[in-house]
């Protein structure tokens, strides 16, 4: 008997974790998005395709910026039936080459009159190098998508108030900035080993962290806001480069603390709609909160830095 008393207070105990902790908040934002046109990045597969899917129920024309031509036709028709709409398109954006983050922008600016939102969510947990020689996680996940919004910023002005949403991760916390790595190598670390990998991956989340920062400062006077934000453990294919070990574990072992795509989207949708967090610009949200992050990670100096290295890596 009193097995079953304990074991039915654990299973009480993880559904409460699983509710709270787990699925954690939902957007509350009831705005419609009729005539605003919104970007996404990655926007084929995972959180990028579910926060596509919801703004485009809102009314938005959703533009899926993503790498594969096959994918991204594939996600289209997804998107499209999903959210019952038709105003979604697909752009062929590849964020692992300046080339054509430049013909994107190009082309998104001459095809269409509005940018609202551009939501930089595209990642990637990779080594090798980029078409243009950088580290392949610090040229995707933070390099692509600084010319990509420098390239877009005068569109959203145009069009303010409007919105940069920068899908970070809590790992931010555990990265670092070697500004002498990068001017040597083109790269935030040198190593291959698996945990390096990890290790590279903080790095680039804590670069959003600070672009954002670093952005807010600049976009001071204008109606464009920007925030990043942590959207939880979330099951995705994000880890598709890993070995197949560890991705196992990670997708299987570990699929009760896991959020599904649409709770891992959740706040997203909050820092892209939710209205009156204009002030917040420049912070950083977890679960539909703006959270407090560590020194290194709002440091002027390192945020400065980061961004003048990049606007040189960009040819700015």
């Amino acid at each position: 008997m009193y097995a079953i008393v304990l074991l039915v207070g654990f299973l009480i105990a993880a559904y409460v974790f699983h509710e709270t902790v787990v699925k954690g908040k939902s957007c509350t934002s009831k705005a419609k998005l009729h005539g605003k046109t919104v970007i996404v990045t990655g926007s084929n597969t995972g959180i990028g395709k579910t926060t596509a899917i919801e703004l485009a129920k809102r009314g938005a024309r959703v533009i899926l910026a993503c790498r594969s031509k096959q994918r991204g036709e594939a996600a289209l028709q997804d998107v499209k039936r999903e959210s019952g709409s038709s105003q979604v398109v697909f752009m062929q954006l590849d964020l692992a080459s300046l080339k054509s983050v430049r013909s994107f922008a190009e082309n998104f600016l001459k095809t269409e009159p509005r940018l609202d939102i551009l939501i930089n969510n595209a990642g990637l947990f990779n080594f090798g190098r980029t078409e243009d020689g950088f580290g392949m996680t610090f040229g995707v996940n933070h390099l692509g998508h600084f010319l990509l919004t420098n390239l877009l910023l005068d569109r959203l002005k145009e069009c303010g108030p409007s919105r940069v949403v920068n899908v970070s991760s809590g790992a931010h916390n555990w990265g670092r900035v070697d500004f002498d790595c990068l001017n040597t190598h083109k790269t935030l670390r040198t190593g291959t080993s698996f945990v390096d990998g990890q290790r590279v991956y903080a790095d680039s989340k804590l670069c959003n962290v600070l672009f954002t920062y670093e952005l807010a400062k600049r976009l001071k006077g204008t109606k464009v806001t920007c925030y990043s934000l942590h959207p939880g453990v979330v099951r995705t294919d994000i880890i598709r480069n890993a070995s197949p070990t560890f991705q196992l574990v990670a997708l299987n072992g570990l699929r009760f603390f896991m959020k599904t795509p649409l709770q891992g989207s959740q706040t997203t949708l909050h820092c892209a709609l939710h209205e009156g967090i204009e002030h917040l610009s420049g912070r950083h949200f977890s679960n539909c909160t703006a959270r407090d992050v560590l020194a290194k990670a709002k440091d002027p100096v390192t945020a400065k830095k980061l961004w003048e290295i990049s606007e040189r890596f960009c040819d700015l």
